[in-house]
């Protein structure tokens, strides 16, 4: 009986450390990182102060700005935006909590958008 109760809390301990292992991992892959962290932190609580007249006017400022061949965002413009989008996300999965996942999702989807993709998608 000593042997079970080890082994299963050495292999709860097991998983554990490769959740943090790996979670460590996807971050240490975005050069971003750091400035999403950052603007996060500056931002969360001006976003999710955000009624929803003042985020649909940033959302579509936002795609406006994205489609116009004229405009290119720099670094700090474009994730202000998709920090912002990020954290009113996740606002709405504390306000409806039957739709906690999506918006955390939806955070998630948002918090990943990278630059350097946004500047490729500007060449073409």
């Amino acid at each position: 009986m000593k042997k079970n109760t080890q082994s299963l809390f050495f292999t709860f301990l097991f998983l554990i450390l490769t959740c943090v292992v790996f979670a460590q991992n996807k971050t240490a892959n975005d050069p971003d990182s750091q400035q999403k962290e950052a603007l996060y932190k500056k931002y969360k609580r001006e976003a999710q102060a955000y009624d929803k007249k003042e985020f649909d006017a940033l959302f579509f400022e936002f795609f406006q700005k994205q489609k116009d061949p004229n405009v290119t965002l720099t670094k700090e413009e474009f994730y202000t935006y998709t920090i912002k989008i990020a954290a009113y996300s996740e606002k709405l999965g504390l306000l409806y909590k039957d739709q906690k996942e999506e918006s955390l999702r939806t955070k998630q989807e948002w918090l990943d958008k990278s630059y350097a993709d946004y500047l490729q998608s500007k060449k073409h």
